[in-house]
């Protein structure tokens, strides 16, 4: 099966770790966080991943490469320009990740998941995969509930009875 990991961004609110490591290659038990769902994917049967790049998108492309020892193949797709021969990364958001899918829309011609490239998560994928094919969902946003008290932390999905989304209330930390 296939995923895309979005792992574009600057990490600014990271910073000054960040200016010198991409958020995904930020270490968490001596390994980079996004190995952690590398890992994840792979233990669903994901297999075939595509990581959106731009922020020191070499570190990234270097440490995992073509993905093999992982147990999964990995493509790039960089965000950005060349500018006198050298890479600059121009991040295009999240959203913006997801519309470079349609630049790929032969290799997305299936269900596949999309994580973020920063996220240390235990999910069960297969449940979710499942979950969304039953639904005959066009597409399915896993949440998770937190306590009144953590919400100004996080975004808001608001959803109807049935769990469609019916409007996105932003974080404004």
């Amino acid at each position: 099966m296939k995923a895309m990991i979005l792992a574009a961004g600057k990490g600014t609110r990271v910073r000054p770790i960040t200016y010198t490591i991409p958020k995904p290659m930020i270490p968490i038990l001596q390994k980079p966080v996004m190995e952690f769902l590398l890992e994840l994917l792979r233990q669903h049967g994901f297999d075939q991943i595509m990581v959106n790049v731009s922020h020191l998108a070499e570190e990234i492309e270097s440490y995992f490469r073509d993905g093999q020892r992982f147990g999964v193949q990995l493509g790039y797709s960089f965000e950005g320009r060349i500018v006198d021969g050298n890479l600059v990364g121009e991040a295009i958001g999240s959203a913006g990740g997801m519309r470079k899918i349609q630049d790929f829309s032969p290799f997305f011609d299936d269900t596949f998941v999309v994580l973020c490239g920063d996220a240390l998560i235990d999910l069960d994928l297969t449940a979710a995969v499942k979950w969304h094919r039953a639904k005959g969902s066009i597409a399915t946003i896993i949440t998770k509930p937190v306590s009144k008290e953590e919400v100004s932390s996080y975004g808001v999905v608001v959803t109807d009875d049935d769990g469609r989304v019916q409007t996105f209330q932003e974080n404004q930390n």
